[in-house]
């Protein structure tokens, strides 16, 4: 049943990311440890995931989010909807690698950065340890490490 279940989430998270889906109802929260030792939670736009495995989010390199990720790797990502729960828990790192960059820009990236090639712009990859999910009335949880 878990296998189902992971299925189930792997296309919720799909068709929640940039590079994978519509993004036309995105319910993602990023939720990373702040510099008093405490989770703080924001909605972020994933650009790329590898089933529950891994997933990608762009932010610039000086931003809040960059900085609390530089000081405390943990993390935890939530996609919700009223139907379904997607919890995952995980690392995340900063990566500033050029083809990386480039392949995780997507349409929309050009608001904020000058282009892939930009110094601000870098690419936040979260690999999940271990998950709870819900959907269709059915729940799973377990790790991946």
């Amino acid at each position: 049943m878990d296998n189902e279940i992971i299925k189930k989430a792997e296309a919720i998270i799909n068709k929640n990311t940039v590079n994978g889906g519509t993004v036309h109802d995105h319910h993602c929260v990023l939720t990373l440890i702040d510099s008093f030792g405490y989770p703080t939670s924001s909605v972020i736009t994933p650009s790329k995931s590898d089933g529950i495995n891994w997933i990608t989010f762009v932010a610039g390199f000086g931003s809040n989010k960059a900085q609390r990720i530089a000081k405390c790797g943990r993390a935890s990502v939530c996609f919700s909807s009223p139907a379904y729960s997607v919890g995952l828990v995980g690392d995340i790192e900063i990566i500033t690698d050029p083809e990386v960059k480039k392949e995780m820009w997507y349409k929309g990236c050009e608001q904020h950065f000058s282009g892939y090639d930009d110094p601000n712009y870098c690419v936040l990859k979260f690999t999940t340890i271990r998950y709870n999910l819900f959907a269709d009335w059915q729940e799973a949880q377990g790790g991946l490490k």
